[in-house]
């Protein structure tokens, strides 16, 4: 029927606190940059997006990591609050999860620290090492304050198998393009297991 032609996502946005989780959402959702967040509040949006002429339904959750809906409708973004006392929230959040974005604030090198613990415990929950993951450095602005390299970003990004991209949530500099990638990264992960048979677009290495 029709809702057949939209594809049912959610993604997690993860990260440390101060990084622009909310930001990056935020400024995704409504086209505006909040200088100021208090990770408290949560927040439901929705936006369409269309990718690669698929049409798809984002139901996006900007989460201070208090309750989760454990039966989403469309594409949920959780934006988890980044402190350690989520962690046993955060593997509700990684369980229910189809794809992660790690963000780290790329003026802040303990941020870009703090990411690892984070896909470790992705890769523990899902016990699955290929995850629909995206690692992020944000705040691209402060290109002057830059404290983890693009060349570090990358060589993690390689380690872990997964697209790296560099944003600003305040000049919007890549946001779209963030959110449609990691839609194209569930669609990949989602291609095998719709198939009954092996069929020619697998490649055996």
């Amino acid at each position: 029927g029709e809702q057949g032609l939209m594809r049912e996502y959610k993604v997690v946005v993860l990260g440390s606190g101060g990084v622009g989780k909310s930001a990056l959402t935020v400024q995704f959702v409504t086209g505006t940059f909040i200088e100021k967040y208090d990770p408290t509040i949560e927040d439901f949006y929705r936006k369409e997006i269309e990718v690669d002429s698929s049409p798809s339904v984002l139901e996006i959750l900007d989460t201070a990591g208090t309750e989760v809906d454990a039966s989403p409708s469309v594409l949920e973004i959780l934006d988890t609050a980044g402190t350690e006392q989520f962690a046993s929230m955060r593997d509700l959040y990684i369980k229910n999860g189809q794809g992660f974005i790690l963000v780290y604030s790329l003026v802040n090198q303990q941020s870009f620290q703090d990411i690892k613990p984070m896909r470790d415990q992705i890769v523990r929950v899902k016990r699955y090492e290929k995850v629909p993951l995206i690692l992020v450095g944000n705040k691209v602005d402060l290109e002057s304050e830059r404290e983890v390299l693009s060349a570090e970003g990358r060589a993690l990004a390689q380690e872990w198998g997964c697209p790296f991209m560099e944003t600003s949530a305040k000049s919007k500099t890549m946001v779209d393009e963030l959110f449609a990638e990691i839609v194209r990264q569930m669609n990949y992960a989602s291609l095998p297991e719709k198939q009954d048979q092996c069929c020619t677009t697998c490649i055996i290495q």
